[in-house]
């Protein structure tokens, strides 16, 4: 019975492909004790009872690392790993997947999940709960991801994980540029003004589609005024009142 069901991906993107009743497969007499143990593996995560589809699907691969469904039950390790937030041994699956079978046809989905990995490293969710706004947080994780997803594309423009892919890169290229807004504040409150334009001027050079442009453009032409260079200070105003017409900050 051949197996390519890729189970472990977004909701929406994999799952809407799966065919047959799973009774069906769970109580057909012709699977093996390895297929039979994989099917329920998948029922758990497919009731989001990750930790035990983990331990499951690690004693298929431990038991049967060259088998028929090795590679489908290593993707579906990733994404189990990923739901669990367990970074690290999802990075590591991903790598070991990766480097034993860089030519697989599902490749494209190792390297969305990488991407999706790196991106809820940097996520907190305790503080996003909380309401705290922690912009000021290490990014490099957001940055390898936002690699991640680019080089996905990049590899595969025909993926079927590019759309998503291409948004998840729009909303890291925020959290980025909020990290810089943050950065210069920080300078801002310290009298650092130049310090603090180029950490805003950066912005505008590297993420200028994102919404977080408007406030760089403020605290340019802020710290601009503060250490009296004028002539780039009317500028920022000037591309401030010509790209956000309804900011009345100056």
């Amino acid at each position: 019975m051949k197996l390519r069901i890729i189970l472990a991906c977004m909701t929406g993107l994999v799952l809407g492909g799966c065919a047959g009743s799973p009774d069906e497969e769970i109580f057909d007499p012709r699977l093996s004790d390895a297929q039979l143990t994989y099917e329920r593996a998948k029922n758990n995560i497919a009731s989001g009872n990750y930790s035990t589809a983990a331990q499951t699907l690690t004693a298929l691969s431990t038991r049967y690392p060259f088998g028929p469904l090795s590679h489908q039950i290593q993707m579906d390790q990733i994404y189990v790993y990923y739901k669990l937030a367990d970074i690290d041994k999802a990075l590591a699956a991903i790598d070991r997947f990766s480097r034993l079978n860089p030519n697989h046809p599902d490749i494209d989905y190792v390297m969305y999940m990488r991407g999706l990995v790196n991106q809820r490293a940097d996520y907190n969710a305790i503080q996003e709960l909380a309401g705290v706004d922690r912009s000021d947080r290490d990014p490099s994780k957001a940055r390898e991801a936002f690699d991640d997803f680019a080089d996905l594309i990049r590899r595969y423009p025909d993926s079927k994980y590019v759309g998503d892919a291409r948004q998840r890169m729009v909303a890291i290229k925020s959290r980025l540029a909020r990290y810089e807004l943050a950065v210069a504040d920080y300078y801002v409150k310290r009298e650092a003004y130049l310090a603090a334009a180029n950490r805003a001027r950066y912005v505008l050079e590297n993420y200028s589609d994102t919404p977080e442009a408007e406030r760089a453009l403020e605290v340019m032409a802020d710290c601009y005024g503060r250490l009296n260079l004028n002539e780039l200070r009317e500028d920022a105003i000037a591309t401030l009142r010509e790209n956000f017409p309804s900011n009345n900050s100056f």
